[in-house]
């Protein structure tokens, strides 16, 4: 048995599936590119019979990617093998990867076959593709429901015909991980000849369990995982990349000796990379990459991941590429969280009342929701109800979409009415920019999203926004059916921020 987990990337193939629009070339190549970058042993390209375009997408990136082996998917069919060879030719390394259904459900209803048939078609497709490479793949598709004697002779006569490595997919995220894992073990037990060829596995997140399923099956021999970014993947997805490296790196107590050849720095990037080019936002509460994995926002958590950080993260964020925790100020936050940003902020625990300070915070928070540390500071130096003045306020809007986007801002400052235009690259960026004329604050937006709230014609669309003044990040929120409108309100709210951290800086002065 090997100590390396080989780790089988088929976002591009696998993972494309899922989308509703299929990857360019130039997507697919800065994909791939990644990939490499980020350690994959194995990229699975794509399927050149289906389409042109696939096959020209899989011999561009046989003829980019030099530190991976490339792999393309043939179902057992001469002309699928062929089409496989002649893309994949160009590359340094490469494996045919050929399959076909192996379960009694699959064989009579969709290949109207008998097993000893597809029996025969695997051998064939396997000898086929020996005739281009040594490295074959054969894959027993739903293997999960397939009956055991007929899978152990399979994988047999499969390595026997020249397979080096087997691949027992999960297909339809069926089975559960004790029994995942006595299949895995029942075939190293059973077939003579195992020891020849690698054991993966391809499992699918139906019920939730692809991780749990390919970790199993790697505790009992298996030594390829086939995985993609994000879990990305036919209908629920697949075994997330991220999610098995991390769980083997973690848990090198229960995987000993186990590793693989990730660069798990890398990771997070690389996620990024994947949901921006697929347009498939990763879920916040998403594993290892969501925006709340390294978020805490209970008053219990943060009192005990600021005294050490093991109590509530198994994982570091910088382990994977993100530079820090997220730690966030809502009305769940405990005093011990109001402290530690004052003092990160620079201020002496002499120099404020804390229990007085969060009441005030409470306050502040059921109103604001989350309150971040300008907010915070504010509160030391003025009465919040009292003195949250608007002194910037939106009071009209004009904005003319065309080949040179427009954008008409009236707004009061300090109470009185200015008047500015401006235009940009689009409507948004006109209205940032003639916002950043009549209010005369040098600073950029760094981040800009939009969700939908709601349903049909009257939803809302929610703009949130950070800037960036004096290396410091300040955020604001807009809602309105409008969504440009609902932008210029974001903005808004976002320069009012900055102006109160400003007076904050003058009181310090004067103090």
């Amino acid at each position: 048995m090997q100590d390396k987990i080989v780790i089988f990337d088929t976002t591009l193939r696998d993972g494309e599936q899922a989308l509703q629009q299929s990857l360019n070339l130039n997507q697919k190549l800065q994909i791939a590119l990644a990939l490499e970058n980020l350690g994959v042993d194995v990229i699975e390209a794509g399927f050149p019979i289906s389409s042109p375009g696939d096959f020209q997408s899989v011999h561009a990136i046989a003829q980019k990617v030099k530190n991976a082996t490339i792999c393309a998917l043939s179902r057992a069919l001469d002309k699928d093998i062929d089409a496989c060879y002649e893309a994949l030719k160009i590359a340094p390394r490469f494996r045919i990867h050929t399959f076909i259904a192996t379960s009694t459900l699959h064989i009579e209803s969709k290949l109207k076959k008998d097993f000893n048939e597809v029996l025969a078609m695997a051998q064939r497709a396997i000898k086929r593709a020996r005739n281009y490479t040594d490295d074959v793949e054969f894959s027993c598709e739903d293997a999960g429901r397939t009956p055991i004697d007929q899978l152990c002779l399979m994988v047999e006569k499969a390595i026997k015909a020249g397979a080096r490595t087997i691949n027992i997919p999960d297909t339809v995220g069926y089975t559960l991980p004790f029994e995942f894992a006595l299949l895995i073990e029942e075939l190293f037990n059973r077939v003579p000849n195992i020891d020849q060829a690698i054991i993966s596995v391809h499992c699918h997140n139906d019920l939730g369990l692809a991780a749990g399923n390919s970790l199993s099956a790697v505790a009992k021999g298996a030594r390829q995982i086939e995985c993609t970014i994000n879990g990305l993947g036919e209908r629920a997805g697949n075994c997330a990349l991220e999610e098995v490296v991390m769980a083997i790196k973690t848990r090198s107590d229960l995987f000993k000796g186990l590793y693989t050849d990730i660069k798990c720095e890398h990771i997070y990037k690389t996620s990024k990379l994947v949901a921006s080019m697929c347009n498939e936002p990763v879920a916040n509460h998403k594993a290892i990459v969501g925006q709340n994995a390294f978020s805490h926002s209970s008053g219990i958590h943060q009192d005990g991941v600021l005294k050490n950080r093991q109590t509530y993260e198994i994982i570091t964020p910088q382990s994977i590429g993100i530079k820090e925790n997220r730690m966030l100020m809502t009305a769940r936050s405990g005093k011990a969280m109001i402290k530690s940003c004052l003092e990160n902020l620079g201020y002496d625990t002499q120099s404020y009342d804390l229990n007085t300070l969060y009441e005030q915070f409470l306050k502040l928070a059921d109103k604001k929701g989350q309150v971040y540390d300008y907010d915070l500071e504010a509160l030391l130096f003025f009465n919040w109800e009292k003195d949250e003045e608007v002194y910037f306020e939106l009071e009209d809007l004009n904005v003319v979409s065309g080949a040179l986007p427009t954008a008409s801002i009236k707004m009061k400052i300090g109470g009185l009415s200015h008047f500015e235009a401006s235009t940009g690259n689009g409507p948004i960026e006109a209205v940032f920019n003639a916002m950043v004329r009549l209010i005369k604050l040098e600073c950029s937006l760094v981040h800009y999203g939009i969700q939908a709230r709601g349903c049909g014609i009257d939803a809302q669309g929610q703009v949130d926004v950070s800037l960036k003044f004096r290396d410091r990040s300040f955020h604001g929120r807009g809602l309105s059916v409008d969504v440009i409108r609902a932008s210029a309100q974001a903005l808004n709210a976002a320069f009012n921020a900055i102006h109160r951290s400003l007076r904050v800086e003058q009181s310090k002065e004067q103090k």
